[in-house]
């Protein structure tokens, strides 16, 4: 029996002293009022940029919370922290993409790179990736508009040779990981640039998961397509003899995917509401578990009923709770009550752990501050449960 409750305070902030606490209890109660993300998000930016003395500020607040450090060496130490509560870590080079080939090629070695320092460390079998740190956006949209692949680029031999260019830095990457038995997770884009990763994502699974899943492709479940898309993934794994690795998540991108498609007069590719989410998200878990044998699964979800859900089918189908084709995770900093719980429990669980140049890793703060205020009820509920544990501690 897997025996967790996402309740006890005591597993779940275990790893913070009561000063890391107090701070992350202030972090969420600014976060909580209504006004304060829209106005930070856009003038944190801009202050950067001016020079003015707030580095220090951002770097002992929102950095020290979601970030691991600037560099892997600073990371280190949060990932051994972290190990000692049987955590494990998803290394992630938080910094956004350029648009320009010295950068993409700049931007595979230092993701081969972060694959040879994951490799000398006991607690980190992920990377995560996104295609678009190496290609350019307006390519892979041409592609995505295409009816196959080349099709949209056939008389355009410049942009061929690009595409080209593209796969060698995905190949050496995946090759690097299949090396080191590092996984790769590979990051959903929004779905004008979405068909072109998956077909790329497909191609490296066939050749490096032939034994054990190394690739794995994000499905984001607020998109109505993409539980279909899952099943027909594992088709394609099915008769291609190889082990579909997948990563689950609700979506990253709705409010844009929606405008977009409002101003293009078009069907929304979002599902009309949170509940057929949630029912899809649910669905996926199901069928990943149902098909475990040959479909490997990181269940990265914030959302406590679908951890317990995938708990309770575990349990049901007398599945190991460590079994080695089933994760979880959730982003560094954030429902810390599900990830060092899940951990105590025994089950295989990484925080998503970015790091990287403070400067440059801005824009991924800014979509954390916003996601935390997005989500109905996450800054409340993480506010809640560090007051529980402060007063927990106060009280012995």
């Amino acid at each position: 029996m897997i025996n967790c409750s996402f309740e006890n305070t005591a597993i779940a902030f275990a790893h913070k002293t009561d000063k890391e606490l107090k701070l992350s209890k202030f972090l969420f109660n600014t976060m909580s009022y209504p006004f304060f993300v829209p106005f930070g998000t856009r003038i944190t930016p801009f202050l950067m940029k001016t020079g003015l003395p707030i580095h220090g500020l951002i770097r002992n607040t929102i950095f020290k919370q979601f970030v691991g450090g600037e560099t892997l060496q600073e990371t280190a130490r949060v990932a051994t922290q972290l190990g000692k509560f049987g955590v494990q870590i998803i290394l992630d080079y938080g910094v956004e993409g350029k648009s320009d080939e010295a950068s993409f090629d700049a931007a595979t070695e230092t993701f081969i790179r972060v694959i040879q320092y994951a490799a000398t460390q006991n607690n980190i079998p992920f990377i995560s990736i996104k295609v678009s740190a190496l290609a350019r956006v307006g390519l892979l949209q041409k592609l995505n508009e295409a009816p196959r692949l080349r099709s949209g680029i056939h008389d355009n031999e410049n942009e061929m040779d690009e595409w080209d260019r593209v796969c060698e830095r995905m190949f050496r990457i995946c090759e690097a990981a299949a090396d080191n038995n590092i996984g790769v997770l590979v990051d959903a884009e929004e779905s004008w640039l979405q068909d072109p990763v998956d077909r790329l994502t497909i191609e490296m699974m066939e050749e490096f998961n032939k034994e054990k899943a190394i690739v794995f492709n994000t499905i984001q479940l607020y998109r109505h397509d993409r539980l279909s898309f899952l099943k027909l993934s594992h088709k394609i794994a099915d008769k291609r003899g190889f082990v579909l690795g997948v990563k689950l998540v609700r979506g990253a991108y709705m409010e844009k995917e929606r405008e977009r498609a409002a101003f293009r007069a078009q069907k929304s590719p979002i599902q009309p509401d949170k509940e057929s989410t949630d029912k899809d998200y649910n669905a996926a878990i199901a069928y990943c578990l149902e098909h475990v044998q040959n479909i490997a699964v990181v269940i990265a979800s914030h959302n406590e009923q679908s951890n317990l859900y995938a708990l309770s089918l575990m349990e049901e189908q007398q599945l190991p709770k460590n079994h080695a084709h089933i994760y979880f995770a959730q982003l560094y900093g954030m429902s810390d009550h599900i990830t060092f719980n899940l951990a105590n429990a025994g089950c295989n669980v990484s925080k998503y752990l970015p790091f990287g140049p403070l400067r440059e890793v801005i824009p991924y703060l800014m979509r954390r501050a916003q996601e935390n205020s997005s989500v109905n009820g996450q800054t409340t509920r993480e506010l809640a449960l560090i007051k529980t544990e402060l007063k927990r501690r106060s009280a012995k």
